[in-house]
């Protein structure tokens, strides 16, 4: 059974009047459109692996025509670009029809990018965030503007094979929620902190945990100082470990964990040089034992005195081992 298009009864709505005049549909060569970078999303392997799919299974039937617009340089396609890359790759579709609407600056063109993708669920955060900013949302210029002054890079994509290189992020919704709650020169601290202490990438967890430690009524006497060396010298892949610990125990969220993790870290940074057991025979010329920041207070006397007498890389090993098995050393 088939139904007519009626118009539905919406009390409150005041239909809104278009800006701009009705679109055009042309056709055109694939080859011949235009992708801007500034605010279009990068190709990922998904992208690739749905252009492919075009390709492959190319259907006029289900085929949707690309948005684009006019330019001094050509048409400017603002939304469909998987569709216009996988027409030009197939080779045997001359052209393709299009909708060109007017968007002459490319902060328009930029804001129509955002209003067609803003509840796909195939774009991201970090997309959204780089269109918003290309699109001179005031928000995402702020958050841009403390990423360059922290040095911090927000990547667009997951780097190939995982493998995140230094001061770089891509947890622009913590970066977002950061800048909206502290001043500009603390959120731009917290960031280069975190970037300044190799954490690659930064996540949201690091900024999180961070945040908190520095404006936590609780922790209102850490020194600054001493947690950034902290968080430097702890051992990335360690402190998370023992923060999802933490947080299992104390059934709070990892972030919590890290946090507690670093905290415990800076307050032991004033007693990690400790003497070394009298005995003469067992002290050597340094008489100082260096205690790692990720040994628990209740074990750093056992760390010492296993240290003095076996060395720094045996007690570590044997204090990792009581941590995990809860035995004795």
């Amino acid at each position: 059974m088939k139904r007519a298009v009626v118009a539905l009864d919406l009390p409150g709505v005041s239909p809104g009047l278009p800006p701009t005049a009705k679109p055009e549909i042309v056709w055109v060569k694939p080859g011949e459109l235009l992708i801007d970078a500034t605010y279009q999303r990068d190709l990922s392997e998904q992208s690739i692996r749905l252009i492919r799919r075009i390709v492959e299974g190319w259907d006029w039937r289900r085929f949707k025509p690309p948005v684009t617009a006019r330019t001094e340089q050509g048409l400017e396609v603002i939304d469909g670009q998987h569709t216009a890359i996988a027409a030009q790759t197939h080779g045997g579709i001359g052209e393709i029809p299009v909708v060109v609407v007017q968007a002459e600056a490319q902060v328009d063109r930029a804001q129509a990018f955002i209003g067609h993708n803003r509840d796909r669920l195939g774009i991201t955060a970090v997309q959204m965030h780089a269109a918003a900013v290309a699109a001179g949302d005031e928000e995402a210029l702020r958050v841009a503007r403390i990423c360059e002054a922290a040095d911090v890079t927000v990547m667009r994509i997951p780097p190939a094979g995982g493998v995140y290189k230094l001061r770089t992020t891509i947890a622009v919704a913590a970066v977002r929620a950061l800048v909206a709650a502290e001043e500009e020169a603390d959120a731009t601290w917290i960031l280069r902190s975190l970037a300044d202490a190799n954490l690659a990438p930064v996540t949201a967890a690091h900024i999180r945990a961070l945040q908190h430690l520095v404006t936590a009524e609780e922790f209102a006497e850490v020194d600054r100082d001493a947690l950034v060396r902290a968080i430097q010298l702890a051992p990335g892949k360690l402190a998370e470990q023992e923060a999802k610990e933490h947080a299992a125990v104390h059934r709070v969220p990892v972030w919590r964990g890290l946090a507690a993790v670093w905290f415990k870290a800076a307050r032991k940074l004033g007693r990690r040089a400790m003497p070394r057991a009298e005995d003469p025979a067992r002290v050597p010329a340094s008489g100082l034992v260096d205690v790692p920041a990720w040994v628990p207070d209740e074990l750093v006397e056992q760390f010492c005195n296993i240290a003095a007498a076996e060395g720094e890389e045996i007690a570590a090993a044997k204090v990792r081992k009581l941590k995990r098995e809860g035995q004795p050393v």
